[in-house]
């Protein structure tokens, strides 16, 4: 459905042509399985620019330091990072409401989201091992970010007539973090004494963060120094009146839930993660050699990033499970299976014959969780939302797994 009749729409794009922006063959349109994106009216080829948005538009620390907030942040020892400056400055611009300058942009972002650290604990815990642990980790990062900031955040109080702590709390950090997260391009701005070292790699794009992801297409973007310009050229084809789309990069679902808060199905990068403890559950502690091999593994930076894909199990998957399976008499041998030599028909066999049962328990695991959440969106109506968003990545898993089950059946056939 095309919105761009939409009052904030209309005002949004007045907004950017009094910033010099061109009005493109784009329209904002609501699509049935994506929600909100930006359709073309007009058929697009491969080489064609999609959206050329000029440097006035864009949001970056430069904005911040040129308004009001710049010399707060001038002054403050230690210097605060770029992403706090930007969060800010949003958090500020969306409490000066009608008098900010950036308010047609500030009307069309998500109110909310929903990416792990907004997420409430009972549904955090039913994402997968691997990501929970992240979601945990970014969660802790966001609030340490929050009480780092808070000195500075008080520093600010002479430009507002209320409390700054009413102001700058928690959530409007968390929305800020979430806005900056989930919408910024990368472009590198040069290092300023004013910010601490961090990377100063963010810039907010208007009308250009509309457009949506897609595994499956290929883009050209970058600013454009000749023109002043950041632009998105296509290496794909779009017809007239579709939703175009953009990637993000060659991401699975988890980094997507993670750092963008949605799921993309039929993902071709999409995996299944294994843990250690997954692991290391299928071997007898009573092996002697146990420690030696997970040593072993640690120093290769084979512990981590262990999947299933939908080529079934990675080369990295079995080579870790070849490493565990070599017998006392073999593991002199574990540098040869690290350059994937064969050790033993038996060695191949048992790797194979684990990969298997660890495929199966974790089909097992995601069919319960599955289970799960079907149980509690019926009794959790205010959940229901992010529970989906969960169901979603765990039914991809779930077709990852049991593609990798029959293609294991089938090598197992081939080797007895």
């Amino acid at each position: 459905v095309n919105c761009s009749h939409k009052l904030e729409y209309v005002k949004l794009k007045k907004w950017l042509k009094d910033r010099g922006f061109e009005d493109s063959n784009l329209r904002p349109a609501e699509f049935w399985d994506t929600g909100r994106g930006l359709m073309t009216t007009k058929a697009l080829q491969a080489g064609d620019l999609i959206i050329s948005l000029p440097e006035k538009c864009l949001l970056t620390t430069g904005t911040v330091l040129s308004s009001c907030l710049g010399e707060y942040i001038m002054k403050w020892k230690p210097p605060v990072s770029p992403l706090t400056a930007l969060c800010t400055f949003l958090i500020a611009e969306k409490h000066a409401g009608e008098k900010s300058l950036w308010k047609p942009y500030l009307d069309v972002l998500p109110e909310t989201y929903s990416c792990p650290v907004c997420l409430e604990h009972d549904v955090v815990s039913l994402l997968p091992e691997p990501l929970r642990k992240k979601a945990q980790e970014q969660r802790t990062m966001v609030h340490e970010l929050y009480m780092s900031s808070k000195a500075f955040f008080s520093s600010l109080q002479p430009l507002f007539a209320e409390n700054t702590e009413t102001i700058f709390n928690y959530s409007a950090l968390e929305w800020a973090w979430c806005t900056i997260n989930t919408r910024t391009i990368y472009m590198k701005h040069s290092q300023r004494e004013c910010f601490s070292l961090e990377p100063d790699v963010y810039a907010l794009a208007p009308y250009l963060d509309l457009l949506n992801h897609s595994p499956n297409v290929q883009v050209k973007a970058a600013f454009n120094h000749q023109t002043r310009s950041y632009e998105i050229r296509t290496n794909s084809q779009c017809k007239k009146y579709e939703e175009v789309f953009i990637c993000y990069g060659p991401h699975d679902n988890q980094r997507l839930l993670l750092e963008y808060g949605f799921v993309a199905m039929d993902n071709p990068h999409s995996s299944v993660y294994v843990s250690s403890d997954t692991l290391l559950k299928y071997f007898p502690p009573l092996d002697k050699q146990r420690n030696a091999k997970v040593s072993i593994l640690k120093d290769h930076d084979l512990l981590e990033n262990l999947t299933f894909g939908w080529d079934g199990p990675s080369w990295r998957l079995l080579t870790a499970l070849k490493v565990l399976s070599l017998g006392a008499d073999e593991f002199t041998c574990w540098r040869r299976t690290l350059l994937g030599d064969v050790i033993s028909a038996r060695n191949e066999q048992q790797a194979l014959n684990v990969t298997a049962k660890i495929c199966h328990f974790l089909i097992e695991e995601t069919q319960h969780v599955l289970l799960q959440i079907s149980q509690l969106k019926r009794s959790n109506k205010n959940l229901k939302k992010h529970l989906a968003l969960v169901e979603a990545l765990r039914l991809e898993d779930l077709k990852i797994l049991e593609k990798s089950a029959e293609i294991l059946c089938n090598l197992n056939k081939a080797t007895t």
